[in-house]
């Protein structure tokens, strides 16, 4: 992606903690892992910009599409499901990445990575009639 301006989330508390992301270098929960995820709009082209926290998977960042426990899916999801090419930024470093929803073989091993760093999750889960994605980002070669 380009040095086109971002738009960050329009979700107050998100876009806070994008701004606090950015003044800390990455560290606005210290013993957290979050990272800011770049997407472009699928409907606006528009780069837009969230903050998730994060699993690692080898060399590989995984994130849920939880929305809280939400019935629909967030909107950052459905960008990078039209377009996979993202920007993410974990710490101080920024790299481009691919984007995709991990496959159903993949899916349970992954979701338990994602519930041991965030047990939130699986309370999300179980609120929602959706299955909530996991989404694996590759870093670019």
């Amino acid at each position: 992606m380009s040095a086109e301006e971002l738009t960050d989330s329009p979700v107050p508390w998100v876009a806070g903690h994008i701004r606090r992301f950015v003044e800390t270098g990455g560290q606005a929960r210290p013993g957290m892992n979050d990272l800011l995820l770049t997407t472009r709009g699928r409907r606006t082209g528009t780069l837009r910009r969230t903050a998730l926290v994060y699993a690692r998977d080898g060399e590989r960042y995984l994130v849920a599409a939880s929305n809280a426990g939400a019935d629909r899916h967030p909107a950052w999801y459905l960008n990078l499901v039209a377009d996979p090419a993202v920007t993410v930024q974990v710490g101080s470093q920024t790299f481009a990445a691919t984007a995709r929803t991990a496959t159903a073989a993949e899916r349970p091993r992954l979701w338990l990575l994602m519930v041991e760093t965030m047990p939130s999750y699986r309370g999300y889960q179980e609120t929602t009639k959706r299955q909530i994605p996991v989404v694996i980002v590759e870093p670019a070669v």
